[in-house]
Formats: structure tokens, C-alpha cells, sequence
């Protein structure tokens, strides 16, 4: 066990989840630069934030090109009119990078070499399409055979079969998760994180997460065709199950309706060790007890959640039944069900708001999103101990453990 870090969160804060389709969201008429200024901006005024006094911003970006490309954090800071003094860096962790930013932030100050760093992300799916940035990992056949490298939809039906978990399983997983979303949006819960969107006339955008659909059932989802049968079928499936030579083969069981949402996106987390606190005057919501991430098989891809939340649950010298609350992203449903079964966990205390295949899943921004709403949700009940955790693109997996101050 280490000693806990000097790292603090000061305050969370997020936009609106927008329909991440171009025309059709509601945030896809405003840049990601707008987004995250908006962010920025916001935290600032509910601090009464001197912006002289951070000393850094770490941006979450999946697909940092385009309008999100070219440093967007600090495009961000001087547009939202901070501090000059104010740096920024952009990063990738595909979908973990909105929770690296936090981890990075959490680092530096407990470091002592910075005291005050705003840690976030930000995703414009409507207008930056997914995968838009190329790489190996998509491109280069010698690496993509080598490593067995599929889609992620694949790999999810692939894990699903493995591990014998049922369409109908997963179609009832969604659904809760839309009741438990719907649930917590009528009753207000993610109204001390959120933040409404406005144009630049001023005029209001957005103010609730957009694609919330607490009338799902169980039986409409059945009526969905799985999304990632015909690529299967063109040579992915076999190209996973040669590393799988005990799985004869894949289930497909994922569709639109049990994955995660594509959407809209931003959010923006203030981090400070003691010394940026005293020197502030702001306080503490929470501390966070430990962080860690993972690599895990390429080809399964989504099963790092797990062995990160090991790690960081053994860098606080805690246990699962330690953590009140629990936010596993919801990538497909079957990571979530997954992870809980691996590490025996109480699903009344998994994802209670909801999760991405109801709110929708803003890649970079999402694990700040996470950590906003588990800290809400925390003061709500009056609990002590949460832990966040993504599953992550390449075979991955990121997590952070945060108490109550």
C-alpha cells in the first residue's frame, strides 16, 4: 500500500451528452472548441477561479484532428479568456483519455511540482467522425494481423460468447440502464455537474443529456439486428477466434440498442494538491486514493477494467466491498457484466444513473463525465468511496479510486 496522494478534486463540471449525428444533435452546430470553452468557462465562474493561478490544462481528445486538432487545450484556454500564463496539453488514451486527464492532473500536483491543474476532455462526434485519424492500428495489415486486431464490436460479441452471457442478458442490462438514467434525469441528480450549452447569441442549446430513452423494453431491443455479424463474416470473426482456438465460434449479440451512445461532448475537472488549495482558498469535494492503468489482450480488448481496478484497489490497500459506488463504462453491455462478475461486485451499486448505452459516450470526455457524476451521487447518499474505470481501445484499462473529504 503507498501512502495516499497529495491530490484533491476541487469541483466537476460537464455539458450536456448532444446526439453525436451532424444536422441532428443538438451540439453538432457548435464546434468542440466551443464545448470545451463553455466548460472552461463555467468552471471558472462557479470557482470565482483566478485562471493566474493554474498552472496547466490536460485535455482528453480521441481523434485530435481537424477542429479538435492543433493543441485544442490550449486553443481553449485562450479562447475562454484565461490567463495567458495558463499552458495546455492535449491527449490520447482512446477511450480513457477523459480519465487519463484526471489521472495526469492528479500526478503533477501530488508531484509538488504544480498545485492547480484543470484536468477534462472533450469530444465532437458529429463533427469528427470516429477513427478520422487513421493509424496503425487501423491501417497497417502487417500489425493488424499480427496482433489480431478487430473491431470492438467484435471483440464485446467475442467476450459475450466466452464468457456465456446471453442476448437476452445484455438487452436487459441496456434497459436498466436506461430506466436508471431516465430515472436520474427526471429526479435532477446530474444537474450539479451539467452545465447548458448556449449559442453564441446566448440563445439556450442544450440543457439535459439528449438521447435518454427510459421507455426501452426488453422486448424492442429484441427486435434489433446485431451491428457487427456482416463484419464478422468477412474474415474478422475468424482473424479473432485464431487467437481463440477453444472458442469454435462468435455470438454476435450487440447491436445499437446494447452499446454505447455516440455523442457530443465536454467536460472539465480542477485538481490541487494542499499548497494550491491554501494558496486558492477553495475546498475539497474529494481526494483521490489511487489511480492506475493496464494493458490487456489486444483482441479481447475490453476486459482491462478488472486488472486496473486491482492495481488501484492495491495501491490503497482496499478491497472491492471498500467502494460504495462504482462507474464501469459502458461501452457494450457486456463490459459492465463482465467486470462485475470478475470482481464479485454488488450490481445495485454499479452504474446507479445510468451509464453510456443510455447517456452516450463522448469518448475523450467521458471518464471526466464519470468522475463528475460518482461525486454527485456520492454527496447525494452520503457515501465515502467511489471507483471509476474504462475499458480502453488496443487492449487497456484505466482506473481511479476517490474518497470523500
Amino acid at each position: 500500500m503507498r501512502t495516499a496522494p497529495d491530490a484533491y478534486i476541487v469541483d466537476a463540471v460537464r455539458t450536456p451528452r448532444g446526439r453525436g449525428k451532424a444536422e441532428v444533435g443538438a451540439l453538432s452546430g457548435l464546434t468542440p472548441l466551443w464545448l470545451l470553452r463553455g466548460v472552461l468557462q463555467g468552471l471558472q465562474r462557479r470557482l470565482d477561479l483566478d485562471t493566474a493561478q493554474v498552472d496547466d490544462v490536460v485535455i482528453g481528445c480521441v481523434t485530435p484532428v481537424g477542429e479538435q486538432g492543433g493543441c485544442i487545450a490550449r486553443t481553449a484556454v485562450l479562447d475562454a479568456g484565461w490567463a495567458r500564463s495558463v499552458a495546455g496539453l492535449t491527449q490520447s488514451r482512446f477511450c480513457a483519455s477523459g480519465l487519463e486527464s484526471v489521472n495526469l492532473a492528479a500526478a503533477k500536483v501530488a508531484s509538488g511540482f504544480e498545485s492547480l491543474v484543470v484536468a477534462g476532455g472533450v469530444e465532437s462526434m458529429s463533427r469528427v467522425p470516429m477513427g478520422s485519424d487513421g493509424g496503425a492500428w487501423l491501417h497497417d495489415a502487417r500489425v493488424v494481423e499480427s496482433l489480431g486486431l478487430v473491431p470492438q464490436g467484435i471483440s464485446a460479441d467475442l467476450i459475450a460468447t466466452r464468457e456465456g452471457f446471453t442476448r437476452a442478458q445484455l438487452d436487459a442490462y441496456a434497459v436498466q440502464s436506461q430506466q436508471r438514467a431516465a430515472a436520474a434525469q427526471a429526479a435532477g441528480r446530474f444537474s450539479r455537474s451539467l452545465l447548458p450549452v448556449h449559442d453564441e447569441t446566448g440563445a439556450l442549446v442544450l440543457d439535459r443529456d439528449e438521447i435518454v430513452r427510459g421507455d426501452a423494453t426488453v422486448e424492442g431491443l429484441a427486435s434489433l439486428k446485431p451491428s457487427f455479424a456482416a463484419l464478422g463474416a468477412q474474415g474478422l470473426d475468424a482473424r479473432a477466434l485464431a487467437r481463440f482456438p477453444d472458442t469454435p465460434t462468435i455470438q454476435h449479440l450487440h447491436h445499437a440498442g446494447n452499446s454505447s451512445g455516440i455523442v457530443d461532448g465536454a467536460a472539465a475537472v480542477l485538481v490541487a494538491n494542499a499548497a494550491g488549495l491554501a494558496a486558492s482558498g477553495l475546498r475539497a469535494r474529494a481526494r483521490i486514493r489511487a489511480l492506475a492503468v493496464t494493458g490487456s489482450d489486444p483482441t479481447l480488448m475490453l476486459t482491462g477494467p478488472t486488472p486496473a481496478v486491482q492495481k488501484a484497489l492495491a495501491q490503497a490497500g482496499m478491497s472491492a466491498s471498500d467502494i460504495d459506488l462504482w462507474e464501469i463504462n459502458e461501452a457494450f453491455a457486456v463490459v459492465p457484466l463482465q467486470t462485475q462478475r470478475a470482481l464479485n461486485l454488488d450490481p445495485a451499486k454499479v452504474n446507479v444513473n445510468g451509464g453510456a448505452i443510455a447517456l452516450g459516450h463522448p469518448l475523450g470526455a467521458t471518464g471526466s463525465m464519470l468522475l463528475a457524476t460518482v461525486l454527485d451521487e456520492l454527496e447525494r447518499r452520503d457515501e465515502s468511496c467511489a471507483c471509476v474505470t474504462l475499458c480502453v481501445g488496443g487492449g487497456m484499462g484505466i482506473a481511479t479510486v476517490v474518497e470523500r473529504v
